[in-house]
């Protein structure tokens, strides 16, 4: 579904992604991790075509996305931004219909069927309750779901999303990870999702890539990419990679301080 293929990009004068490969399929979630600065939120918008880049080639189902105007791209590829920002004064609704956007015709008023694309939306997002309110009333992790909620609106192939759950308290987040992997199963979805929680990645991704210093350094299932001498490299902390008890996926426990010490005590 996409394929990324030696991609580079950047920013003037600052490099951030060198010889890049992705592969992600329809039904499956990528999750995206690496330490801040790595080129994850780079990557995400060179696929969304708002970056330009350089070098390599980025393709959706074999069509170059630099080939494709602007309406057509969006109507295959929707993103969750790390931050996005809503209008004042419109209601949640009001927020996701504009998700319908590039589906409707210049000065196209929306009709019942984009209204019934909108309360779908919003009811698998968990956000159906808030469509009366204002958006600039509603907490962060309320306006994170509306934001979800309008790129489902889109009704797009590709889902790309830059710390989805940043905002959400652990109830939200689990929800909105089996959300993804809900329309990943049922209505053939490919996403790729920048996690900065290892343990969530591994939980809820179908695979993993890990990025550093702007390449990828591994991609595989989360027990292949999460290894602890690996994660020690990358993001310079002592961690403990477990199996989770009912799923057996890797569970990423950093080792508490003094860890080491109290271990060789006992052993004296």
């Amino acid at each position: 579904m996409l394929d990324v293929r030696a991609l580079s990009a950047g920013y003037p004068g600052r490099p951030v992604l060198a010889a890049v490969d992705l592969h992600v399929d329809r039904g499956e979630v990528l999750a995206l991790i690496g330490p801040n600065g790595c080129g994850k939120t780079t990557l995400l918008r060179a696929i969304s075509g708002v970056l330009p880049f350089g070098g390599g080639t980025i393709a959706l189902d074999g069509d170059d996305i630099r080939t494709m105007r602007a309406e057509v791209l969006a109507r295959r590829v929707a993103v969750v931004a790390q931050a996005s920002a809503l209008p004042p004064r419109f209601t949640a609704s009001d927020v996701v219909m504009m998700g319908r956007s590039p589906h409707l015709r210049l000065l196209q008023w929306e009709g019942r069927r984009d209204g019934r694309i909108v309360r779908s939306a919003m009811q698998r997002a968990g956000c159906w309750s808030l469509r009366d309110r204002l958006v600039d009333e509603l907490s962060g992790g309320e306006r994170q779901r509306v934001i979800i909620a309008r790129a489902l609106a889109q009704q797009p192939a590709l889902l790309l999303l830059d710390e989805p759950t940043s905002h959400l308290d652990v109830q939200h987040q689990v929800e909105t990870f089996r959300l993804m992997r809900d329309l990943c199963a049922g209505d053939g979805l490919a996403v790729v999702a920048v996690v900065h929680d290892l343990t969530l990645a591994a939980l809820f991704g179908d695979r993993i890539a890990l990025l550093a210093d702007g390449r990828n350094v591994a991609t595989g299932t989360p027990a292949e990419v999460l290894r602890a001498e690996r994660i020690e490299a990358v993001y310079g902390v002592s961690v403990r990679v477990l199996p989770h008890p009912v799923s057996g996926r890797p569970v990423v426990v950093p080792e508490a301080p003094g860890a080491g010490e109290r271990a060789g005590e006992a052993l004296r």
